[in-house]
């Protein structure tokens, strides 16, 4: 999206009444009789020679300007344009199920959880994809659809920066958070004998699938059957994690030891059926190495279209312009001294 602002006149035409102004001026110097800018002013005065005051003359003048910008209409444009580039439609499916608070990473010295991790590399979707059209599923025992498709990133940054574990029910339905990601993709309009174009699924959790209607492979082959390719990211370490133990008011009590159920194998095959890729999220050389097979797949193009909203300012030079004419008509009116010459 390309934002283009300036500031231009609707109706520039109306200027040229501003280089009469010193015309009349000139005028009013080769004439032996004043020139009157307003007619019979003089005859409501009641006199035939030039007054003494030519403050009617010089509030009509500076009217006249400020009526003749007026008329030109100054504008302030402000463009939004679409241009013509290519993009993807990405759901980003990210599991909230209460494994990823399992304290198995660090971040600067500390120890941090796995939603905390993975949270760079939702973030590096949304700001390295500025042309991607990008939704978010979110999974525990349940699957929900945090935002549908979208351009707008920084609408998605907010509803992102919310998430927490234990939103929702406790669980990893893995099946059905790619199930409801292909149906968040089903968009015919995008689909050539079938086949979506343009559209993959990230899938981001911890474990084995444990809850949910769908196994994970069934769910597989829906997307496979859409052409619609699924990568797959693992978060977590192998063996045994620390996992914070909380008191009722959410406060860390301490740290029991679980052993970590991230089934590999499961995600590899979700990857493999459906043509995407397996990461295993270590460091920031994950987000990088699924960005470059996500590079290499086929591009959707976006057709350009311009949004433009002009700001009108006429407003701001014809009420004064009008105030200082009618102020200098009542100068000029019979029994004052001032009148216009």
């Amino acid at each position: 999206m390309d934002a283009i602002a300036g500031w231009t006149l609707a109706n520039p035409a109306w200027l040229l009444l501003l280089p009469a102004l010193p015309a009349i001026a000139w005028l009013r110097t080769r004439r032996g009789q004043p020139v009157l800018v307003i007619p019979y002013a003089t005859r409501w005065s009641g006199r035939d020679t030039m007054p003494r005051s030519r403050r009617p003359v010089v509030l009509v003048n500076i009217a006249l300007v400020l009526l003749a910008i007026a008329l030109a209409r100054p504008q302030k444009i402000e463009a939004k344009r679409l241009v013509h580039q290519k993009g993807y439609d990405i759901i980003l499916a990210i599991d909230l199920s209460g494994s990823m608070l399992a304290e198995d990473y660090e971040s600067a010295g500390k120890r941090i959880n796995r939603l905390q991790a993975i949270k760079p590399i939702i973030e590096a979707f949304m700001a390295r994809r500025p042309t991607d059209r990008i939704g978010v599923v979110t999974f525990g025992g349940r699957a929900y659809t945090l935002a549908p498709l979208t351009a707008d990133h920084d609408w998605l940054r907010q509803q992102v920066s919310r998430l927490k574990v234990g939103l929702i029910e406790d669980g990893t339905a893995i099946g059905d958070a790619i199930a409801l990601a292909v149906s968040r993709l089903n968009q015919p309009q995008r689909e050539v004998h079938g086949v979506r174009q343009g559209g993959f699924i990230v899938l981001l959790t911890d474990g084995a699938s444990n809850a949910g209607s769908l196994a994970p492979l069934q769910a597989a082959q829906l997307a496979k059957a859409k052409g619609i390719p699924v990568y797959t990211i693992g978060a977590g370490q192998d063996g045994a994690v620390p996992m914070p133990v909380f008191d009722e008011n959410g406060n860390t009590l301490g740290y029991q030891t679980v052993l970590s159920d991230l089934d590999e194998h499961c995600l590899e095959q979700i990857a493999d059926n459906t043509g995407g890729r397996y990461f295993r999220a270590i460091d920031s050389h994950t987000t990088d190495a699924a960005f470059a097979a996500i590079d290499r797949e086929h591009k959707i193009e976006v057709d350009a279209h311009s949004n433009i909203r002009a700001q009108e300012f006429f407003q701001y030079a014809a009420w004064p312009g009008l105030v200082l004419f009618l102020y200098a008509l009542w100068l000029a009116r019979p029994g004052r001294h001032g009148e216009f010459a």
